[in-house]
């Protein structure tokens, strides 16, 4: 047809023949978009590289995590060399070849950088259990989940240990008195400890603490009953701890000045330090859905942030002449930037403070830059930084809920200017509070269920009562104070600190004692919560057919979750407890608490205590001698003084004997015996309904952090 002449009826391409429900077909045609045109599809798809690339770098993370070895050398130079080629091929190539090179190459990073990570923070772990003289330098200072204080210590010294085979970190409750003069980091400080290897997994598939001391150069753990002797004070020139010896001091002056929970909870808001805040408070911010305010995080840093920004942005207006010829705007970001880079540096800098620091910074940069301030590609780079200095942080629930929220509320941001024209004026702000909570709370509760085993259900409302408090009260007085503080001037504004985290701390109270306010879930499957957050991912990130297929993950897991069944009897590591499901829940073999108590009773969604689990019907006998019935034959627990003088009798009728002692050399019997030696080995162990059973070291795998230390 020449150009410019008029297209004829027969030439323009035929319209489809909808002959199908007219739901169906825009299903369909949803789902199948750019398959008749593949390429040109993915040519246009180019232009969203940055939001798929933090995507593939975690997806690259994962499979290193997921592998049942370490990667051999072949292995990570075919995965450079793959990277290269489609780095080259992101740069040469045609448009349609763009995101496939981008994908491939930040999956082969991810793989890298997490290896490289791994190594890199190689160190000594205690080989065997250890009780003698241990000294140190304070590094931290927290509180355990049993209300004991706890001291991380560095340059260690072990006695008969070797510089090369004392671990870099150790970390020690303290079950004994207290000194006299208060402890801080930088004191050197000398004790008699019980100290052991990081344990592993208490079951098959549970959260492995051993990989996670490995990254945190954590090689021993252990509790003292002994006085804590300080030997030397700080130096006047360890400015590494510099910013942790400051933020204990304006805890204690907070504390100080604010009583009871609500100066506990105020200084770890302002300062980090969360070790004088009790159990019970965590509890109930746990359960009334408030326990992200007791951790600086990126509600926080942006509260702080924002909070500072309109300070100065607004006080710039109020100058008539600067108004009009400098930059508010930019000035204003430039001074948050700098003041939550401040409370980056009090705070502590861990990982969740670190990962709200970069979010802000990007978002402040954007600003002075002229950029869109929140964006998902803002998100993405903020994960993409992250990942790339701290693989790791992929697994830790913070990184997950806390991503996982942003990308939520950033999705929801561009359908709420025109949701609000439905709203009155006045109720807006309650309105958009209740959509971002509840968002927020639906995205993350997946994930908080999967590690924690709880789901709150009241969440909205308290952080409908507690948020707005936080915001415009809390948060704003702390600031104030810390700016009136050298001046001397603080009171009011830590008065007023006080009261709004009075006002937190009932609500949490309130909250938690409504009826069903929280619910405890079976902890799901390993492969469910990667499965969940691809899914995500996809269906953010995909179009057409991806998004179905995200879909259908998503159902695949959920469906999964709820039902995969729990095991039937589990076997501590070293024989220290056993576990036998039965109709009334898991019976343990002990009745003293436990942290692996606790974690089974958690992962099977029970709420019972350890010492309620014990005195369920199930295990009979005295204390050292428990016996059950586990497939129609005996089995038998025997742990203390007389184990190993009960074994042979005990042999002759069981089926199975859980032994917490080595059992003789060339014993021979007519039971199954499973003694420390054979389940330091194994690890736990889980068997399913059926008998089989399923060891910690099978699925752990051979990696750096489950090989034995020499």
């Amino acid at each position: 047809m020449a150009r410019g002449s008029a297209a004829q009826p027969e030439d323009l391409p035929k319209r489809p023949q909808r002959r199908v429900v007219p739901f169906f077909y825009a299903v369909s045609k949803a789902c199948f978009a750019g398959l008749d045109d593949p390429f040109g599809a993915l040519d246009r798809a180019q232009i969203n590289w940055v939001l798929w690339a933090p995507f593939a770098l975690g997806l690259g993370i994962g499979f290193y995590f997921a592998l049942p070895v370490d990667p051999s050398g072949p292995l990570l130079w075919g995965l450079g060399a793959a990277g290269i080629g489609a780095l080259l091929l992101w740069l040469r190539g045609p448009g349609y070849t763009h995101l496939p090179a981008v994908f491939l190459l930040f999956v082969a990073l991810g793989l890298l950088l997490a290896n490289h990570q791994a190594h890199s923070v190689a160190a000594p772990v205690l080989s065997s259990r250890y009780y003698g003289p241990v000294e140190g330098r304070i590094i931290r200072i927290d509180r355990s989940s049993r209300d004991v204080l706890r001291l991380t210590l560095d340059q260690a010294r072990l006695l008969g240990k070797p510089a090369n085979a004392t671990p870099v970190k150790l970390r020690i409750a303290l079950h004994g008195p207290l000194p006299r003069n208060p402890l801080e980091p930088g004191q050197r400080v000398m004790t008699t400890a019980h100290l052991s290897p990081p344990n592993g997994p208490t079951e098959p598939g549970a959260w492995d603490f051993r990989r996670n001391a490995w990254f945190a150069q954590l090689g021993a753990l252990g509790y003292t009953r002994s006085p804590v002797l300080l030997i030397a004070p700080p130096k006047s020139d360890d400015w590494g701890l510099a910013a942790h010896r400051w933020r204990m001091a304006l805890s204690s002056a907070m504390q100080a000045r604010i009583a009871g929970q609500a100066g506990a909870v105020s200084a770890a808001l302002m300062t980090g330090d969360r070790s004088g805040i009790t159990e019970a408070t965590n509890d109930m911010m746990r359960a009334s859905n408030l326990y992200h305010m007791v951790s600086i995080s990126g509600l926080h840093m942006g509260m702080l942030a924002g909070f500072v920004f309109a300070a100065i942005r607004h006080g710039l207006a109020l100058w008539g002449w600067g108004a009009l010829r400098l930059p508010t705007k930019k000035i204003a970001a430039a001074v948050a930037l700098v003041a939550a880079t401040l409370y980056l540096w009090i705070s502590g800098a861990d990982i969740a403070t670190q990962r709200s620091w970069i979010m802000i910074a990007i978002m402040l940069t954007a600003v002075l830059l002229d950029r869109r301030a929140l964006s998902l590609q803002t998100v993405a780079l903020a994960a993409l930084v992250l990942l790339a200095l701290w693989p790791d942080s992929l697994l830790g629930p913070g990184f997950q809920m806390s991503f996982a929220a942003t990308t939520a509320l950033i999705l929801i941001a561009k359908p709420w200017p025109r949701l609000q024209n439905h709203i009155p004026q006045l109720l807006r702000p309650v309105a958009l509070l209740v959509l971002t909570s509840a968002v927020a709370g639906l995205v993350t509760a997946p994930i908080a269920a999967a590690h924690f085993g709880r789901m709150a259900h009241y969440g909205i409302l308290a952080n409908l009562l507690a948020v707005p408090v936080m915001g415009l009260v809390v948060m704003p007085a702390g600031v104030l104070a810390a700016c009136l503080a050298p001046f001397g001037l603080a009171g009011p504004a830590l008065w007023a600190m006080g009261k709004g985290t009075d006002w937190v701390l009932w609500v949490a109270d309130w909250v938690a004692g409504l009826g069903g306010a929280q619910t405890a879930l079976v902890a799901p499957p390993g492969w469910v919560l990667p499965v969940l957050a691809l899914s995500a991912g996809g269906l953010v990130l995909g179009r057409g057919i991806l998004r179905l297929l995200s879909l259908g993950a998503l159902v695949v897991a959920t469906l999964g979750w709820s039902l995969t069944p729990r095991p039937m009897l589990l076997i501590a590591q070293e024989g220290a407890l056993v576990g036998l499901m039965t109709p009334a829940g898991r019976v343990l073999s002990k009745a003293s608490p436990s942290y692996t108590a606790e974690r089974w009773l958690e992962a099977d969604g029970d709420t019972a205590a350890p010492e309620q689990a014990a005195e369920r019907a199930g295990f009979t006998g005295p204390k050292g001698q428990r016996q059950a019935i586990w497939q129609g034959r005996s089995l038998m627990h025997l742990s203390g003084k007389g184990a190993l003088d009960a074994l042979p009798m005990v042999c002759q009728n069981a089926a199975l004997v859980v032994l917490a002692a080595p059992a003789p050399k060339g014993f021979q019997g007519d039971c199954t015996v499973l003694d420390t030696r054979s389940l330091a080995r194994s690890g736990a162990l889980a068997f399913d309904a059926q008998g089989r059973s399923h060891s910690v070291a099978q699925l752990a795998g051979q990696r750096l952090w489950t090989r034995p230390q020499k």
